[in-house]
Formats: C-alpha cells, structure tokens, sequence
C-alpha cells in the first residue's frame, strides 16, 4: 500500500511543480489540445457509426426476433465503444508524448535542473527522438491491443465482465500510462524500452499508484489537457528517486520545490545496471558493490 500511496504522491508532485510555474503549464498544454480535438472526432465518429458497424460484423443475426436482436446489438455497441474507449486512453498519451515531444522533452529536463543535479542528455536529435518514441509507442501498442483483445472478450462473462474485468482494465491502462509519461525522463537517461519496463516491473504498485488515478481522471473531458504537463513533471520526479540510487525509497514524501543545487558531495545520481547505458558522465559511485539491479 505504501507504494500505491507513494506513486500518487509522485502524481500530487508533478501538479504543484507546473502550477508553481506557469509558463511550462502553458508550453505543455498545446499538444495536449492538439491530440484532444483529433480524439473527440475519432470518438465522436464511433459514437455515430457504432451500430453500423456491429450490424455489418453480425449478419448472422439479421433473423433474430424482437427483444433479442436489439439486446444482442445494443450489448455489441457499448461494448464496441467501451473498447474504443479504452485504446483512447492508453493510447492519447502515446500521440501526446509524439506530438509534444520537444515541449515535454524540455519541460522534463526543467524539472531536473530545477530538482538540482546535473540534466541528464539522450545524445538524440530530434527526429532521433521521435522516430524511437514512435518506435516505442507502436511495440507498447501491439500489447495493449492483446490485452484490452482479452479484457473485451472476458467481458461476456456474467457479472466478472461488469466488474473485475473493468477493474484489471483501469490497472493495466494505468501501468502502461506510467511507462509512457516516465518514457521521457528515462529515454533521457538512455535507458531503452526493455530496461523502462523492468524497473517499472519491480515498483508495479508504484506505477499503478502513479497511472491508475490519472487514468480515472483522464475520462473527464478536458481533465487529460490539463494533467499532462504535471503528469510528465512527477513522472520525472519518480524516475529520479528510481535511477538515483538502488537503496532510494521512492514512496517517501518527494519533494518538487526545493531549490535548485548541486550534489553535496559531487556525485552524480547513480543509473542500476540492466537499465540501459548511462548518460556521459554517468556511472556507479564508489562504495556499492558493482553488478547490483534495482529490484533484483
């Protein structure tokens, strides 16, 4: 519980930081907005066209009599629907991250400079950076189409689709939300998407304490716009606690207004082994016995 309770402190973190400055509040809200008038019209649509379509994928019911047929297709949409919506949600903060790339990237590495410390750098240009998020993005997509696949056809059970089914969703929407929005501090840190989702595998309470209440609010309309920028900033505030050091406690209170200053005695925040290379620069203080895995 502690971490579950921790990752949404991370979450609270974030808030406070974009709120206490406003100008990154306003840089990270343009992509969102971009990506929320194209998901409104792709949802809209599918709103619109969703009978059509389950009428089309069941003509084997065209003989059905009345109530049957009408139960039977009306399940379908809002089944249909509620799948849309569920890749709508995993997905939009993939598109976001994509389209606002150079906002997020730049309000991540404030968020560092800010904590203190020196900036960790990709060494990536810019398309560099776009073509491995996109990259990324589609490889995280194929998994989660496999599991909402399985959660829509779980869906079906009597009274286990109404409830635990809906519940297993939230939670792997939120896990893979927090692989997404913790992509852009760590892709930073040259930490590449196998290492990105074997740290969040050994904090999972963590992430889903991060990812599932901000998947919850996010299906209020427009609350997603307006949680993203402090979305990414505690996201960066977590994968610092986790990269810093092996024996970090990241569920302790973190701390996203402290002034901004160097390491007290010169060193630099330690990434685990088997997370990807190091930035330049980077690497083990003296002390901890080499080989050691965050989680292992």
């Amino acid at each position: 519980m502690s971490d579950l309770a921790g990752g949404f402190r991370y979450l609270l973190a974030g808030q406070r930081w974009v709120f206490g400055h406003g100008r990154w509040l306003g840089i990270g809200l343009l992509p969102g907005l971009v990506s929320l008038v194209l998901y409104a019209g792709a949802l809209i649509g599918l709103g619109f066209g969703a009978d059509d379509l389950v009428a089309w994928l069941t003509p084997f019911a065209d003989d059905w009599g009345s109530p049957w047929l009408a139960v039977f297709r009306g399940f379908l949409t809002v089944l249909l629907f509620g799948f849309g919506l569920f890749l709508a949600v995993v997905t939009f903060t993939a598109v976001t991250l994509l389209i606002g790339q150079p906002f997020y990237e730049s309000l991540s590495e404030q968020v560092d400079r800010d904590q203190g410390g020196d900036v960790p750098e990709s060494g990536l240009t810019l398309w560099q950076e776009l073509w491995v998020s996109a990259r990324d993005s589609l490889r995280l997509l194929g998994r989660v189409v496999l599991y909402g696949v399985l959660l829509f056809a779980f869906g079906f059970i009597p009274v286990i689709g109404q409830t635990v089914v809906p519940a297993v969703g939230f939670c792997v929407s939120g896990y893979f939300l927090t692989q997404e929005l913790t992509s852009v501090a760590l892709m930073r840190r040259r930490v590449e998407l196998p290492g990105q989702l074997a740290l969040l595998r050994s904090r999972r309470m963590l992430a889903l304490g991060f990812g599932v209440p901000l998947v919850l609010a996010f299906l209020v309309p427009l609350v997603a716009v307006f949680l993203m920028p402090g979305a990414v900033a505690g996201a960066t505030l977590m994968v610092r606690d986790l990269t810093a050091d092996p024996d970090t406690e990241p569920d302790a209170e973190p701390d996203a207004s402290r002034d901004a200053a160097p390491y007290a005695d010169g060193a630099r925040p330690r990434v685990p082994e088997g997370f990807g290379p190091p930035p330049a620069g980077y690497g083990p203080p003296a002390g901890p016995p080499a080989g050691r895995v965050n989680g292992g």
